[in-house]
């Protein structure tokens, strides 16, 4: 299953030329439940939200995709996706979380986004958009939380709105010239890698840190 994900997210253009040419405007609601449920449902953090949206915008400026109402529903898609992943964490309790979706997200996840959470406040639902596997589950913190609605509403609007049209419009402006096209794997590499820094750096700060209070603590004892 990683393997074929890997194949997905690795040959997008591929596989959009193919969903555009056998779905045409039906490629519209195929994208909008990605986004959705990559943002949407807190058991799929794996789906390739940031290079997804970065393939879309390359082709928009093919022509075969219009830019704008890629921007509209793909950010109204990742709008929706968070306000139910946000209802999801502040229906379930505790108890219940550990008992029926333990199963299906891994603690060391859940951890380093509460941590996260913790750091930036409500200001994570708009920087964890940009950091894989985080973006899906800050939501979700944030509803055990019980983080208040509108807050959350007035965080989550701005950062669907600048995910995708950061991202779509990076594709649109980059994803053409012909050195990128060309080595297309290894721009979608790049994206993802991108995405991941900020959260490898807030991990290695986090280790650094863990490992200072560990010597600072051995001086007393």
């Amino acid at each position: 299953m990683i393997e074929t994900i890997l194949e997905f997210v690795l040959h997008f253009d591929r596989y959009l030329d193919l969903f555009i040419q056998n779905f045409g405007i039906w490629i519209y609601l195929i994208l909008f439940l990605i986004i959705f449920a990559e943002t949407g449902l807190v058991i799929t953090p794996f789906l390739p939200g940031d290079s997804l949206l970065f393939a879309v915008g390359a082709f928009a400026a093919t022509g075969s995709l219009d830019v704008l109402w890629l921007i509209l529903l793909l950010s109204i898609a990742s709008i929706t996706g968070d306000g139910v992943n946000y209802a999801i964490g502040k229906y379930f309790s505790d108890k219940v979380m550990h008992k029926t979706l333990g199963r299906f997200i891994k603690k060391k996840h859940l951890k380093r986004t509460h941590e996260f959470y913790e750091k930036y406040g409500g200001k994570t639902i708009v920087i964890a958009r940009f950091v894989p596997i985080v973006r899906t589950l800050a939501p979700f913190v944030a509803g055990i939380g019980k983080m208040s609605y509108m807050k959350f509403a007035i965080y989550n609007v701005l950062g669907g709105i600048l995910w995708v049209s950061s991202l779509v419009l990076t594709g649109y402006y980059f994803g053409n010239i012909p050195i990128i096209k060309e080595n297309f794997s290894l721009a979608i590499l790049g994206i993802v890698f991108i995405s991941l820094l900020p959260g490898l750096i807030e991990y290695l700060r986090y280790l650094l840190q863990k490992k200072d209070d560990k010597a600072e603590s051995g001086r007393f004892i």
